[in-house]
């Protein structure tokens, strides 16, 4: 498969749409948060400079900086989630014909399914770092494009709760309790308000429009 984040948005679709297990959900998690961080980044180039907005420009250069670094991120991880179901899969194909070769598939399995767990992980805290960052392009920024800031917050929020699901169908399948627990404990505190921070973001910029 070619560089996803190279191809056009019509051939990641159709990828999306086949019978190839890749790209999947935790694909479209990421790719979510990254369009988040892309909106919120316009909101930021569209008030710097207006002089209506001065007061705000410092807030909103700092702003703009967190959410490139973050889109960068996010984007890199579209092809990570790829990668890591490549390997479980490959983990999974593994000969099991001997003692021996039950065990070292079983291992394999299990090792994956940690780097597996972290990716979504990932995603989801940087998804909710956005949803913060939204809060203050939906506050403070050119209210000509604050509809976008609203849509940057929504996507951040749906990127969370889709990597949040990814986290939860790896961890079902650890036999290492200690990790999935320590890592479902990690996700619960990352998602904690969430659900009303991200309402709470979406009813600010319904009541600036």
């Amino acid at each position: 498969m070619s560089e996803i984040k190279e191809n056009s948005i019509q051939i990641f679709l159709n990828q999306l749409a086949s019978s190839s297990a890749t790209p999947g959900g935790g694909s479209v998690a990421a790719l979510m948060g990254a369009q988040s961080a892309a909106l919120i980044s316009m909101v930021c180039n569209l008030t710097i400079g207006k002089a209506k907005y001065i007061e705000v420009e410092s807030e909103m250069k700092v702003l703009l900086h967190q959410t490139e670094d973050l889109r960068e991120k996010l984007t890199g991880l579209i092809k990570a989630d790829v990668d890591v179901f490549t390997h479980l899969m490959n983990a999974y194909g593994m000969t099991k014909q001997t003692d021996d070769e039950i065990r070292v598939r079983s291992e394999a399995i299990q090792n994956v399914l940690k780097a597996a767990t972290e990716v979504p992980l990932e995603c989801a805290r940087l998804c909710s770092e956005l949803i913060a960052l939204s809060s203050h392009a939906a506050n403070k920024g050119y209210v000509g494009v604050i509809s976008d800031a609203g849509a940057a917050v929504m996507a951040a929020y749906s990127g969370l709760k889709s990597s949040a699901l990814n986290v939860y169908i790896n961890t079902s399948s650890l036999k290492d309790q200690d990790f999935a627990q320590a890592k479902l404990i990690e996700l619960e505190a990352i998602m904690k308000g969430a659900d009303i921070a991200a309402e709470e973001i979406y009813q600010t910029v319904k009541n600036r429009l």
